[in-house]
């Protein structure tokens, strides 16, 4: 089919949505032309723009074709998932062409430029567009051409649509709207560094003390979720943490005193929003948290900590504590690293080493730090390596290897299998079952990739998210559409989720102001 029956075969599909001056202006439907990383980075984006006309240039399925290849990663499952997709709404020839109606009442074509295909340049738009982007075998500049040409070719408002912010700014620079892609964002970016107060009088605190907990007045409890942190206050001054429990019902948070990995030192939360993150981590009935901090407030510590504490208990319904976090580098990359999996993952993982360091430190103290195993009780494989963390530490060659150094205590739960270390390059098709799940630096991934991980829970696990919303380094996410942001977003008010928001830095003087004013 030539050109200019491509361009007809455009119109009249775009005439059908609007057939008549009346509803062009009652109703202004779009035309939102896709970039490539807007279909890797939501392969289902194809049905998220409502009634309006969708137009994807030739040169996203040349690109699309490329990144197919990559067998082992996201973005080359989803560039075969967007081919699928394609190829059964787009089944023939006429139907790429002339465009087909989508299931939510807009319509998809394939879009070639006429103007790059006859080298003509007579268009006032691109004559502009080469006046300011001459380079037209990068294909970020022929998407851009594409959207022009639809622009100048048909009367609906014509969007660029993509998440790399510098063809934003080209597009922009040439008279083309652009914007992010939205559909995956939160309404607004969230509030790290508040929790809501609860005022009651100094009698009803009495009773949430003495109780436990306190039922609160249904106009109060209307403002609080599922699962939601509060400091409850009375004009004395009196303060008492609790959690929103549902139902009208505030509960005291509970906690231990102290939590402690076994032959470690014993870890208290210094702060308030420390008791919180505490109670979550600690209660069996919260399968998913998600968890907002800063460098230096505690995440890592006090998650390694109360997984620790609740794993290596015999009464826990733990068999192990998994870790992970996405491998993207700050700065230039390094390139490939050598060895196991252990080995590539350790410089990633390397904040959970001197986690482990500081909980279980070398020279850890001589008493016992769990109660007896019960007398006939079955012996987990985990317990022989539990029962002997207070017992002299043999080099890492094993007896009569003495020039090797000793075996730090924390590498024992490691080469026993009780800690854990998961790529998430190959956690698709796993079924995690009976584990503590952390998965750190959540804010780098995608929503898509956070839902691929959360979904290989099983019952009888937990998962932890963690990270700096305002500390991201993958190009493609930002503060209001990561996977942390995204996840806590969608998942609030579900009786298996609670979020917890740390400010408050305990790493130092100088790392919390660095935090706050660099």
């Amino acid at each position: 089919m030539g050109c200019s029956q491509v361009i007809h075969s455009m119109e009249n599909t775009l005439s059908s949505v609007t057939t008549s001056t009346q509803r062009r202006t009652e109703v202004r439907v779009k035309t939102y032309v896709l970039d490539t990383n807007v279909l890797l980075h939501d392969p289902q984006s194809i049905f998220k723009f409502e009634d309006n006309n969708l137009a994807i240039p030739v040169e996203v399925l040349e690109e699309l074709d490329a990144i197919k290849g990559e067998q082992s990663t996201e973005r080359g499952r989803n560039a075969r998932h967007v081919h699928r997709v394609l190829q059964e709404l787009l089944p023939d020839s006429r139907s790429m062409h002339e465009g087909v109606k989508l299931p939510n009442g807009g319509t998809l074509s394939v879009v070639i430029n006429r103007y790059l295909v006859e080298n003509n340049w007579s268009s006032p738009a691109m004559q502009r567009l080469r006046a300011v982007l001459s380079d037209f075998t990068k294909k970020d500049n022929r998407i851009i051409a594409s959207a022009l040409f639809v622009q100048e070719t048909f009367p609906p408002p014509t969007i660029l649509v993509t998440k790399d912010v510098n063809v934003q700014l080209k597009a922009r620079a040439v008279g083309l709207e652009a914007e992010d892609y939205l559909n995956d964002k939160v309404p607004e970016a969230p509030d790290h560094d508040s929790y809501p107060t609860v005022n009651l009088d100094v009698y009803a605190m009495q009773r949430f003390c003495s109780e436990g907990q306190f039922e609160l007045a249904e106009e109060l409890a209307a403002k609080l979720y599922l699962n939601e942190y509060a400091l409850l206050t009375t004009p004395e001054g009196k303060t008492m943490p609790g959690r929103y429990v549902g139902r009208g019902v505030m509960r005291r948070l509970r906690f231990p005193e102290f939590v402690k990995a076994p032959g470690g030192i014993p870890i208290r939360a210094r702060n308030l929003e420390q008791q919180f993150f505490m109670d979550a981590l600690m209660d069996d009935s919260i399968s998913l948290i998600t968890c907002f901090g800063k460098a230096g407030t505690g995440k890592t510590l006090l998650s390694t900590a109360c997984a620790l504490h609740q794993t290596c208990d015999e009464a826990s319904r733990y068999d192990g504590l998994s870790i992970s976090r996405p491998v993207i580098a700050l700065g230039k990359d390094i390139g490939f690293l050598p060895g196991s999996l252990e080995e590539k993952m350790k410089p990633w993982l390397q904040p959970y080493h001197d986690a482990l360091e500081v909980l279980m430190p070398t020279k850890a103290p001589k008493e016992p730090q769990f109660a007896a195993k019960k007398v006939g009780k079955k012996k987990k494989p985990r317990d022989d390596v539990l029962s002997s963390m207070n017992s002299p530490q043999p080099a890492h060659g094993g007896a009569g290897s003495g020039n090797l150094p000793p075996m730090k205590p924390y590498e024992r739960l490691i080469r026993s299998g009780v800690v854990e270390i998961e790529a998430l390059a190959f956690i698709r098709g796993r079924s995690i079952a009976r584990r503590f799940f952390i998965l750190d630096e959540a804010q780098q991934l995608t929503p898509h990739e956070v839902k691929t991980v959360i979904t290989r829970i099983s019952e009888g696990s937990k998962i932890v998210l963690i990270g700096d919303p305002a500390q991201i380094d993958n190009p493609y996410v930002d503060a209001r559409s990561n996977g942390l942001v995204y996840c806590h977003n969608r998942m609030k008010g579900q009786s298996l989720h609670a979020h917890v928001n740390l400010s408050k830095g305990e790493r130092s003087r100088l790392a919390e102001l660095a935090a706050d004013l660099l």
